[in-house]
């Protein structure tokens, strides 16, 4: 049993038997029930990756959903500590005020986010404090200030850090504590030597004197042993602010010992006769697109930690997009996490995969339950979208927000969608665009999706790009999308077939669309080497299909026959766009224009056999296209009588005659089959 909205995720998080999830917190989802935990001590920081709309950021919004209830009032409270974080949030990209860096990082103010979440009050478990971490970011932000910056400021940001370390109850104010302790620190600060030494000073007995704990005592003791602090706690925050300030790998060392106050409050807070009693799960932290800005760095700073032999109770679970995969990171696929696991200590990484044409139909007719969609529709969404769950979900909107052009997915993919989470209304298409590629690459990429390798998208930026882009531009944006997780495909620029045939889209509604063909077959004419058929494949695009049949057709006796289907199923990749173009396409396919054109005097039969299926083919691979039964009955057909005439290759030929109808239908790429299929 799989809780909340996920398809296709229920190894991490089934309930009977546990999945990972469950299995790392110790809390059923949804649930005050507690789990077996798996490892105590040695859980992994758990690494999800792919590309854009594979679901990262959903899973995610399951696992708060998860541990998060609502009182009567309606107001959220965590069954577990949690806390969540984008890593791309303008917050973390620069200091919130006019001021140097010196003095902050994009991991700092990640540090704070994330404990004053964690500080939440949940139920029947008291409140984590963070004493250790209070007093390193105190000591790291008041580097900045001084006599001449503004003392309500500074107020205000050392009030926020110290209500990190504040108990609250219902019967107390929140921030009294606070607020009389950075009055204290602002006063003492300003009326003696240094800023910085003084405000140290003054922070670490407030922590120590101020709340009669002696958990808050601990940062006293614990900075005696940051490195060269020679056992006092005031020197060793000074070296960590000192060591923060000067940047670079100096930097990095001061981050990991904040990172490691977290860790060591959160340990702290788990200890005792009492946590074990009233804390159900362990805490969690969410780090969403983890790959920028202080998501490398505290993922750096828990796994070195951790690999070194440090235990710690956090649940870390990260988003990551292509190259920001931590190194060392094992990899598991997402089935095999559904079952324990042994010990690790290092990242575990599972990536997401593709749904299921299962997961495909249950989204399709759970979002289109309000009308009769087309059988086919779920088919032809998922040969669309290649599983890519935001585009399943934002295609099955479009259907049942224009339930009249569900029959034909590019009307539906240019009709306007409103979506809950914003006001503006784009073309579906748009809309996906938006979220699947970089938004200010994305002129660039509409022109380059039409390019084959590095040559030709060079050729076409010289045609239709800024003259400063150029070979080093296309170099750029090629390694930019590998950084996104973009898949790769042979023959394509922009290998996910998915975000392809959008971009193809967006550039058919563009003026440069016959442009940039044209400028493609040119670039392809006169070429003897195997990436001749790209002309061919650009021409059918514009329409012509008399050099692809001609090829296909004097190539079928001598070509070997795997390598002729594969150039057929390449060269009819080729986009098509229009009601017209594809009606026409699909009478062609059906037989219904033999003698509509001039056929050659010799090879007639053959001729036209070869037209018929290379037009069926070009039409059960139009993803914008829902399958259509005659045609792929025909395509079945075509294969099946080639493969009389070729006594040599007839078997694989017949494969293909199965094969590739069948695929049509279920919605999946068409297949290559083997050189022995069919021999039986």
């Amino acid at each position: 049993m799989v809780h909340g909205q996920l398809h296709g995720r229920g190894a991490l998080f089934d309930v009977e038997p546990p999945g990972l999830l469950p299995r790392l917190i110790g809390l059923r989802p949804y649930e005050h029930l507690a789990v077996k935990s798996e490892h105590p001590g040695v859980q992994p920081v758990l690494v999800l990756s792919g590309g854009r709309g594979l679901g990262k950021t959903a899973v995610l919004d399951e696992i708060e959903a998860a541990y998060t209830e609502h009182t009567r009032r309606g107001e959220p409270r965590r069954r577990t500590p949690l806390a969540r974080i984008d890593c791309e949030e303008p917050q973390f990209a620069a200091p919130p005020h006019e001021e140097s860096t010196e003095s902050w990082s994009p991991l700092w103010q990640a540090l704070l986010v994330l404990a004053e979440q964690l500080t939440e009050p949940v139920r029947a478990a008291g409140q984590l404090t963070f004493p250790r971490l209070t007093a390193g970011l105190v000591a790291v932000r008041a580097g900045e200030w001084g006599g001449g910056s503004d003392s309500e400021r500074i107020r205000r940001e050392l009030t926020r850090i110290l209500l990190l370390n504040e108990h609250r109850s219902r019967f107390s104010a929140a921030g009294r504590w606070a607020a009389r302790v950075a009055a204290k620190v602002i006063a003492a600060a300003t009326g003696q030597g240094p800023y910085l030494a003084a405000a140290v000073e003054a922070t670490l007995e407030a922590l120590s004197e101020g709340v009669g704990s002696r958990k808050e005592q601990r940062p006293s003791t614990w900075y005696r042993a940051y490195p060269n602090a020679g056992g006092n706690a005031k020197r060793g925050l000074l070296l960590l602010s000192g060591n923060f300030r000067a940047g670079g790998t100096s930097r990095e060392h001061a981050e990991r010992w904040l990172v490691r106050a977290l860790l060591a409050d959160l340990a702290e807070g788990y200890t005792g006769i009492g946590s074990h009693l009233t804390r159900l799960g362990r805490p969690v932290v969410l780090l969403d697109n983890a790959g920028d800005g202080p998501g490398q760095g505290f993922l750096d700073a828990v796994l070195r930690d951790r690999a070194e032999g440090a235990s710690d109770p956090a649940v870390v679970v990260a988003a990551v997009r292509g190259r920001g995969v931590p190194q060392g990171a094992v990899r598991h696929e997402l089935v095999e996490v559904a079952h324990p696991l042994p010990p690790l200590r290092s990242a575990l990484l599972v990536p997401l995969p593709p749904l299921s044409p299962d997961d495909t139909l249950h989204i399709v007719g759970a979002v289109c339950d309000d009308f009769a969609y087309p059988p086919q529709l779920p088919h032809a969404v998922l040969r669309l979208t290649g599983g890519n769950p935001l585009g399943i979900v934002l295609t099955a909107t479009a259907a049942r927000q224009h339930p009249q052009e569900s029959h034909a997915l590019e009307r539906l993919l240019t009709e306007r969608v409103q979506l809950d989470d914003q006001e503006d209304q784009y073309p579906a298409y748009g809309e996906l665009l938006r979220r699947l590629v970089p938004a200010d690459r994305l002129d660039e990429l509409t022109v380059l999706a039409a390019a084959h390798d590095h040559d030709s998208a060079v050729a076409l930026a010289a045609a239709q790009l800024p003259d400063d882009f150029g070979s080093s531009g296309v170099r750029t944006l090629r390694d930019r999308l590998t950084a996104e997780g973009l898949a790769r495909e042979q023959g394509h620029f922009v290998g996910d077939r998915f975000v392809r045939t959008l971009l193809l889209l967006r550039l058919h509604h563009r003026t440069k669309w016959r442009d940039v063909h044209e400028e493609l077959i040119r670039h392809y004419t006169d070429r003897t080497d195997g990436r001749a058929v790209y002309r061919l494949h650009h021409e059918l695009a514009l329409g012509d299909t008399g050099g692809a049949v001609a090829e296909l057709r004097d190539t079928f006796h001598s070509s070997p026959v795997g390598e002729w289907l594969d150039t057929l199923r390449f060269v009819a990749s080729a986009p098509c766009f229009g009601p017209e173009d594809r009606d026409r396409r699909a009478a062609v396919a059906l037989g219904r224009r033999d003698t509509a054109d001039r056929l050659p005097p010799e090879n007639t039969a053959l001729h036209l056999r070869v037209r018929r299926l290379l037009h069926a083919v070009w039409q059960v691979s139009d993803p914008l296209v829902l399958p259509d039964p005659r045609v792929c009955d025909r395509l079945r057909f075509e294969l099946e009588q080639l493969s009389d005439l070729r006594p040599d290759g007839g078997a694989l030929l017949f494969a293909a005659s199965r094969a590739w109808p069948s695929d049509a239908l279920a919605g999946r790429p068409l297949s290559l089959p083997n050189d022995d299929e069919g021999d039986v």
